[in-house]
């Protein structure tokens, strides 16, 4: 695994914090700011890939007029309002029903990193259920860290692991194909893989566990992903899928990682696997561990 020297920042990827304050959006509003940091920040990528210094601070500039990061905090809050699509983590729980009764008499009560949290009271929050450790690049409320999950401290002991980590919209805004490697990565060192005989055999059957959403253009319009690339990439990190669901703008997934040696030589380079005009970019670039 990478250690935290090599990790490369996830705030590197994101946009500045916000020059001035913005009003309340509304839902077309919220949708383009959403696209237009999402875009700006492809384009941006793409210029410092290059070497174009002077084409990548007009990026960033106009980044910063759309007010940054916090401005797309604030899209990202509204859109998961009930009337907006709603709170992602509404369809962990649903997934999660089946064991929610053995959770509930399980103590200490598992352990739940949400990264990039934006609220304090969503639903797998009040579910009662976990022990939430929250953080975020930007904190927008009492009770989230600001802290870049590529460096947290790695875990000194079984204390400081978890038995789910959420990356709800996080791993797409990883700057680079690679650091997206390096983020999938980086979960398997966070979770707590030790088999609990105090726990329940359906509990077993699901954590530890890693809850992933991205865009669905990014698996099902990409030109280097696709649902098997992606698989692939999992399986070799130790995860299975136990959950998937697709929508027109989204795809969840609950992937379980086993304690079994994960495969510390897998490579995936960027690979061309969808060609065809129209398509995005995105893609996830794993390199060999180091021992």
């Amino acid at each position: 695994m990478a250690g935290k020297s090599k990790a490369k920042s996830l705030s590197s990827g994101r946009p500045p914090n916000l020059t001035k304050p913005r009003a309340s959006l509304s839902s077309q509003a919220t949708r383009t700011l959403i696209r237009s940091h999402h875009q700006l920040n492809k384009q941006l990528e793409a210029a410092k890939a290059k070497g174009k210094d002077a084409e990548a601070s007009e990026l960033a500039k106009k980044i910063e007029d759309l007010g940054g990061l916090k401005s797309y905090q604030q899209a990202s809050i509204q859109g998961q309002s009930n009337d907006r699509g709603g709170d992602s983590s509404a369809l962990l729980m649903k997934w999660l029903q089946p064991t929610s009764a053995a959770l509930s008499k399980t103590d200490p009560k598992l352990r739940l990193l949400e990264v990039g949290a934006l609220s304090t009271t969503n639903i797998c929050s009040k579910s009662g259920l976990f022990d939430v450790q929250r953080i975020d690049l930007n904190s927008q409320a009492d009770g989230i860290l600001q802290q870049d999950f590529m460096q947290r401290p790695l875990p000194a002991s079984p204390a400081d692991t978890f038995d789910i980590i959420s990356l709800s919209l996080v791993l797409n805004y990883v700057p680079d194909a690679p650091g997206r490697g390096e983020m999938l990565k980086r979960t398997c060192q966070f979770l707590d893989t030790r088999r609990r005989i105090d726990r329940a055999a359906d509990v077993q059957a699901v954590f530890p566990a890693l809850f992933l959403v991205l865009p669905a253009p990014c698996i099902a319009n990409s030109r280097y992903m696709d649902e098997a690339r992606l698989g692939a990439i999992m399986t070799s990190l130790g995860y299975t899928m136990l959950q998937r669901k697709q929508t027109a703008k989204l795809v969840y997934y609950l992937w379980r990682l086993g304690g079994a040696a994960r495969d510390a030589k897998a490579k995936f380079p960027k690979l061309e696997v969808n060609p065809g005009a129209g398509r995005n970019n995105f893609s996830i670039v794993l390199t060999p561990s180091r021992s």
